[in-house]
C-alpha cells in the first residue's frame, strides 16, 4: 500500500518574482514611510572642512539643512512668479504647499516623497495645464529637489522606485482628468532620471568605500592577530630548547644522585626515581605541546639558542651589512637565566635589523646594563643618512619585542628619539637566587 502526501502547490517563478518586487516596494516606500528620521549634521573631517576652527566647523555641519531651507524659500518665490496677477495670499499658499515636501525631507524623507506627489496632484488642478503639466515650474523644481534629497538619504533601490512611480504618476494623472497632455511627463522623467542616477552613483561609491574601509580594518586586525600568534609560536619554539635542557639535566642528576652516596636509604632512592620520572614526563609533554604549535616546514636548529655571549658575532654581522654599531656594557657581567639572555639577544637582533632597514647610514648603539634587579637593554640609532627604501617586512618587529618582554614581566618603550632617530629601551627583571643558609654547628 502506497501513501501519497499532498503538499502545497509551488507558485510559478513569475508569481514569486512579482511577489518579491511588491515586497521590496513595501519595504522601501510603504512600511514606516513617515518614520521620524532627522537629517544628521554633515561630517567635518573632509580635506577642506578639517581646516576650519571648531566653532566654524560646527556651523558648517548644518550646511545641508540650510541649503534645503533655501531651496524651499526659492520654491515659494517661484510659485509667486507663477501666479502674477492672482491673489497674493493664494500664490503664497500654493508656494507653501509646494515647499512643504522639500522641508519634510529634513525629518521624514520617504514620507516627503508621497507628500510631493500629493502636492503635485493638488496644485496641478489649481494651476491648469502647461508645458510640463502636471508640474508647474515651482512644483517641478520642488518635486525634483525632493526626490533628489530622498534618494541621497535612502538606499539606491529607493531611487529606482521613485522614478518608476514618477513616470506612472505623470502618465496616469492626465488620463484620469481627461487631458491630452500625457507626453508632457518626458521633461520630468528625463531630468529626474539624470538627478537620481547621479545621486545613486554617489551613494553606491560611498557605500563601497565604507565597506572597503570596514574590510581593511578587519583585515588589519586579523593580520595583527596572526602576527601576534606567529611571534608567540616563535618564542615557544626557541624557549623549548632552553626548558628541555634544564629538564634533561634534572633527569640525569636525579638518576645519578643515588650513586654518589654509599648505601642510600630506600626512601631516598625512591624519591630520586620519582624526580626523574616526573622530569622525563614533563619533557615528553613539552615536546608534545610544541608539536602542536610547530609548522609543517619547521626545522629544529642545529646550534644551541644564542645568548648575550654571542652578541659580538651578531654585531660583526651587522657591521658587515653596513651599519656602524658600538656596544657598551655596564655593571658586573654575570650569568642570567637562559630565557632572559635569549630574549635580550633576539630584541637586540630585531632592533638592529630595523636600524638597517629604516635608518641606512646611521650610527647605532647597543647598551647592555647588568643591574641589581635585572637586565637593561637599550638600542638607539640616529636619523637615516641615505634614502630609505620600502621594506618588504610586515612591520611587526616591535610586536615580537613586546611579546618577549611581556612574557618575562618586563617593561619596554619604543619611539623616535630627540635627534630624529629611533630608540628601544627594555628592562627585564631577574630574581636573585637565594643564597644557601649555612647550618649552625
Amino acid at each position: 500500500m502506497t501513501e501519497t502526501t499532498t503538499g502545497a502547490t509551488p507558485r510559478p517563478p513569475e508569481l514569486r518574482m512579482a511577489s518579491g518586487v511588491m515586497q521590496s516596494l513595501r519595504d522601501d516606500l510603504i512600511t514606516d514611510a513617515f518614520a521620524y528620521r532627522p537629517l544628521p549634521p554633515m561630517r567635518t573631517d573632509g580635506p577642506l572642512t578639517r581646516r576650519l576652527s571648531p566653532r566654524m566647523a560646527g556651523r558648517v555641519a548644518y550646511l545641508p539643512h540650510v541649503a534645503i531651507c533655501a531651496m524651499a524659500f526659492f520654491v515659494v518665490l517661484l510659485a509667486s512668479a507663477d501666479n502674477i496677477g492672482g491673489v497674493p495670499v493664494q500664490y503664497l499658499v500654493m508656494g507653501l504647499i509646494a515647499a512643504t515636501p522639500l522641508l519634510m525631507t529634513l525629518v521624514r524623507p520617504v514620507g516627503a516623497f508621497w507628500a510631493a506627489l500629493a502636492a503635485t496632484a493638488v496644485l496641478s488642478v489649481l494651476h491648469g495645464q502647461g508645458f510640463t503639466w502636471p508640474w508647474s515650474p515651482s512644483t517641478f523644481v520642488a518635486y525634483l529637489a525632493t526626490v533628489t534629497v530622498v534618494a541621497a538619504r535612502t538606499r539606491p533601490r529607493v531611487a529606482g522606485w521613485m522614478w518608476v512611480i514618477t513616470v506612472v504618476f505623470g502618465t496616469v494623472l492626465p488620463i484620469l482628468v481627461g487631458s491630452s497632455n500625457a507626453g508632457e511627463v518626458v521633461p520630468m522623467a528625463f531630468t529626474s532620471a539624470v538627478a537620481l542616477l547621479v545621486v545613486t552613483v554617489r551613494n553606491t561609491r560611498r557605500e563601497a568605500r565604507q565597506e572597503v574601509t570596514a574590510q581593511q580594518e578587519v583585515t588589519a586586525f586579523e593580520r595583527d592577530r596572526r602576527t601576534l600568534l606567529e611571534e608567540r609560536t616563535t618564542i615557544a619554539r626557541e624557549l623549548h630548547d632552553v626548558v628541555a635542557h634544564h629538564m634533561s639535566v634534572v633527569a640525569i642528576q636525579a638518576e645519578a644522585a643515588p650513586y654518589r652516596v654509599k648505601n642510600p636509604p630506600p626512601e631516598l632512592e625512591a624519591a630520586f626515581v620519582t624526580i626523574r620520572e616526573n622530569a622525563v614526563a614533563a619533557l615528553t609533554e613539552l615536546r608534545r605541546v610544541l608539536g602542536v604549535v610547530r609548522s609543517a616546514d619547521y626545522e629544529a636548529p642545529d646550534a644551541p639558542q644564542p645568548t648575550l655571549a654571542s652578541l659580538d658575532g651578531l654585531l660583526a654581522n651587522v657591521r658587515e651589512a653596513g651599519l656602524k654599531v658600538e656596544k657598551t656594557v655596564t655593571g658586573a657581567v654575570r650569568e642570567l637565566p637562559q630565557g632572559v639572555e635569549l630574549s635580550a639577544y633576539r630584541i637586540i637582533q630585531e632592533a638592529l635589523s630595523n636600524s638597517l632597514r629604516h635608518a641606512p647610514g646611521a650610527m647605532a648603539g647597543v647598551e647592555v646594563s647588568y643591574v641589581l634587579g635585572g637586565l637593561g637593554v637599550r638600542v638607539v640609532n640616529g636619523p637615516p643618512v641615505g634614502d630609505v627604501r620600502p621594506s618588504p617586512g610586515a612591520g611587526h618587529g616591535i610586536t615580537g619585542m613586546r611579546e618577549r618582554v611581556a612574557m618575562l614581566e618586563g617593561e619596554m618603550t619604543a619611539g623616535e628619539s630627540a635627534d630624529g632617530g629611533y630608540e628601544v629601551a627594555v628592562f627585564i627583571p631577574v630574581r636573585s637566587r637565594p643564597e644557601p643558609v649555612e647550618e649552625s654547628k
